[in-house]
């Protein structure tokens, strides 16, 4: 199962539409994943595999989508991302928040179900 690349106008849609809203406002059905990386990032190589495997272990719960930053300059750009990999975790209420780095499967496995998949109170 191939991960959904988001461009500007798919990511407005389907994440947050950040050109009218300054204060977060998730717009997604699903919680979310955005894999901000590079073609050439071999760090970023590392861990697709792995988000394609956790898009298939938690299908139905939660969407991970990728950005390619060398190709959405301008979404990158408003998310400030200045190194790669960098992953925006988007629960459905609350912040989201950002982790850089390739991040090891069981560290993403603990932030989906902390960040993602835990009810706020």
């Amino acid at each position: 199962m191939a991960l959904e690349h988001l461009t500007k106008e798919t990511f407005v849609a389907k994440v947050f539409d950040f050109e009218t809203n300054k204060d977060w406002k998730f717009e997604g059905d699903l919680p979310c994943i955005i894999d901000f990386y590079a073609d050439w990032c071999g760090p970023c190589k590392m861990v697709a595999p792995v988000l394609e495997e956790l898009q298939k272990e938690y299908n139905g719960k939660i969407n991970i989508y990728k950005v390619d930053t060398e190709d959405q300059q301008e979404l990158s750009a408003a998310f400030g991302i200045r190194s790669i990999p960098s992953m925006l975790f988007c629960p459905k209420e609350g912040q989201p928040q950002m982790a850089v780095g390739a991040l090891p499967k069981d560290s993403l496995i603990k932030a989906i179900d902390d960040v993602l998949l835990t009810a706020k109170n």
